[in-house]
């Protein structure tokens, strides 16, 4: 190997150093809107696995849908600062992949449950799937009540969804509209706050705020 070689993969590693990162895993049911929180936020193109719906994952969900399902993840990137970033892994909505959440949990430091507001059917799944992934890691997490009418009865069906989920007091339940930058931050923002609170000496580092980079259209 060339001192030139040598160089430039020293260079290399320090570089690996220097930038960090934090898992962040966002699930929810089925078309619940996970995949387009991922597309709102990132700064990079999303590594997606998004597929039409078969006629069997019509017969198995039997609901409305957009016609779109994740099959394996989705992969988002968000800076905090030039050297620490977030990375998004948004999981399969559907139980027939619950293989994947496992595989995709291992590492995170907290998760965003995505919930469909419009579809209060899919409650039940987001139970689940909340008490699936807590089984595996005791982490922070935050609830995103996509689709959501917003009005008066806004707080009493965040409320509702609070029940239903069986969460504390403590774990935010956020109306966020997943295709809107400004409210997708909010919700980061808010698992940032958690992690401070729940784990701060696991996430000195970590800010408590996105950069306004985060925050553009």
């Amino acid at each position: 190997m060339t001192l030139q070689a040598v160089g430039s993969t020293r260079r290399q590693a320090v570089d690996r150093a220097r930038h960090r990162s934090f898992k962040i895993v966002v699930t929810g049911p089925f078309d619940a809107g996970k995949t387009t929180l991922i597309r709102t936020i990132s700064e990079i193109a999303v590594v997606s696995t998004e597929r039409d719906v078969s006629s069997y994952d019509r017969g198995v969900e039997g609901r409305r849908h957009s016609g779109r399902t994740t099959v394996a993840m989705d992969f988002g990137r968000v800076a905090l600062t030039d050297d620490l970033a977030l990375h998004l892994f948004g999981t399969p909505g559907q139980e027939r992949f619950e293989f994947m959440w496992d595989i995709l949990a291992e590492g995170m430091l907290g998760f965003v449950l995505v919930v469909d507001a419009s579809r209060p059917e899919t409650i039940a799944d987001a139970r689940d799937q909340h008490l699936h992934f807590r089984g595996l890691a005791e982490v922070p997490l935050v609830v995103a009540v996509n689709k959501l009418a917003r009005g008066s009865g806004t707080g009493a069906a965040l409320t509702r969804v609070r029940h239903q989920l069986g969460l504390p007091d403590h774990v935010p339940v956020v109306a966020a509209d997943a295709r809107r930058r400004e409210e997708v931050k909010a919700v980061l923002v808010a698992l940032l706050r958690a992690l401070h609170r729940q784990l701060p000496t696991t996430v000195t580092s970590l800010p408590t705020a996105l950069p306004d980079r985060a925050a553009r259209s």
